[in-house]
């Protein structure tokens, strides 16, 4: 079996990679720091099992996901994060990962089920990956369901406070539409202001705050 594990953390990856080698013996386990170096490192060994950071120094995870699928359609991704929130859970289940870990609440000691699991063809999701997808479903006002594609690519700017001229240059509309799509997100996410607009962004993980 040929496990890769792509996580930029020395001493997480260091673990990760100890582990797996101790609960599949025989198996060759292999690390990567960056997106790059992962997405080379699947394309010489093919792996079975990517164990993918989602915040990389050079990409974001969820972008690699179907890269490392068409340069090793085999295997089968569990997604890491420290960063378990609405918005990051939905994108990597639209990605098709087949497991979903949190580094800050998973005790290595499941990391055997996670790769039994998987392996065996079933998804898996640690538990309070699993509290979000009920919270997601039980919604029905969760953004998902309320919110079209191109409305949450502009919340995540809405939540970083941009204006709506700063918004409208990124996303190549004018700051009239992106007025306009202001206004409706925040009539179906029942809003009313730009401070509590970007206090759901922040809370659902549409924006993030970044260390200096």
């Amino acid at each position: 079996m040929k496990i890769v594990v792509i996580e930029d953390h020395q001493l997480v990856r260091d673990m990760f990679v100890a582990s797996c080698s101790s609960i599949v013996p025989g198996a060759a386990v292999s690390g990567a720091s960056t997106g790059a170096q992962g997405i080379e490192l699947c394309a010489q060994v093919q792996p079975d099992l990517v164990f993918l950071d989602l915040v990389l120094p050079d990409s974001d995870g969820i972008d690699l996901v179907e890269t490392i699928f068409s340069t090793a359609p085999r295997t089968r991704v569990i997604a890491l994060t420290s960063h378990s929130d609405e918005f990051t859970l939905h994108r990597a289940l639209r990605a098709n990962v087949h497991g979903f870990i949190d580094k800050n609440e998973q005790p290595l000691g499941l990391l055997s089920e996670a790769i039994a699991t998987v392996m065996a063809g079933r998804p898996y999701f640690s538990s309070v990956v699993q509290r979000l997808r009920a919270s997601l479903r039980n919604d029905p006002a969760a953004f998902n369901k309320v919110l079209s594609d191109r409305e949450q690519e502009l919340l995540q700017l809405f939540g970083e406070g941009l204006s709506n001229e700063e918004v409208a240059d990124r996303v190549k509309l004018t700051p009239g539409t992106v007025k306009l799509h202001r206004r409706n997100i925040m009539s179906k996410l029942g809003v009313h202001s730009t401070p509590q607009l970007m206090r759901y962004a922040l809370e659902k993980g549409f924006t993030r705050i970044r260390r200096a």
